[in-house]
């Protein structure tokens, strides 16, 4: 597979380039896809980030099976390690947890077809998903007598309401886009020629607001939501407070006031 990076205007395009494979992730796919998460987060040029997948079947369908197998070593030995060093003896899960990277511009991902296992998890870790009418989800995990590795379970209880998200977990059981448009999994459907340009438009949208702003929003979403009010509320005054001077929210009260639209640079 190679992960593929474009860009248009602020938004950042990476695409898991594998159709043969239904876009599924080998160890250094994964670590190619980290590296180009930082490369993107880094770059004051990108203030949205999208993934997709190659080709018109799948969007991921987690690790690939055949390039993946069991490490020598035991369990307990590679969890001790670094992610990278576990990664290097054939220990890959931990790779595709991205919490670890501190990735605060948005992400999007954008479904075109089959998001299994690891690629639903991935998908699970985006902060929007849009998807085409013949994308499908599932975390079969529990068909193979397994688990979700990499919090599938605990991203779709964040995602959606308890009983789908549940009812999903226990039973493995595949639901197509419409369905995952009705319980909240995704926000919005497209025909599959049009979710690109669509999920691009959304994208853009975002990208003209105040850059840092809409890190920090992310920031707050991902670090603050299991606390008291009172404890947010305090964390969301002291974000408000870190941006009241910043040289962009200058800049948007004074495009408000006279009535165009502002520009803004990110500082």
């Amino acid at each position: 597979m190679s992960i593929n990076r474009s860009q248009q205007g602020f938004v950042a395009i990476i695409e898991l380039d594998a159709p043969e494979s239904l876009n599924a992730l080998t160890i250094p796919d994964i670590q190619a896809l980290r590296e180009t998460l930082v490369a993107c987060q880094n770059d004051d040029q990108v203030r949205v980030i999208l993934i997709t997948g190659a080709g018109k079947k799948a969007f991921c369908t987690g690790a690939n099976l055949k390039a993946t197998f069991p490490p020598a070593d035991g369990f307990a030995k590679g969890l001790l390690l670094g992610r990278d060093s576990e990664a290097q003896r054939g220990g890959y899960t931990r790779l595709i947890d991205l919490s670890d990277l501190e990735i605060w511009k948005p992400i999007i991902g954008v479904i075109n077809g089959y998001c299994l296992g690891g690629g639903m998890e991935l998908a699970l870790q985006c902060d929007l998903r849009v998807a085409s009418h013949s994308a499908s989800f599932a975390l079969p995990e529990v068909k193979v007598a397994s688990v979700p590795a990499v919090g599938g379970v605990q991203y779709l209880l964040r995602a959606i309401p308890a009983a789908h998200a549940m009812k999903l977990a226990l039973t493995g059981a595949r639901i197509d886009a419409a369905e995952a448009l009705r319980i909240g999994l995704v926000s919005d459907l497209y025909e599959l020629d049009e979710l690109l340009d669509e999920a691009l438009k959304l994208a853009q949208q975002i990208a003209a607001n105040g850059p840092l702003a809409v890190q920090v929003v992310k920031k707050l979403a991902l670090e603050t939501a299991h606390l008291a009010p009172r404890e947010f509320v305090a964390q969301s005054n002291i974000a408000w407070g870190l941006l009241r001077d910043s040289d962009d929210r200058v800049e948007g009260r004074r495009a408000f006031g006279e009535k165009r639209s502002a520009v803004y640079r990110g500082t």
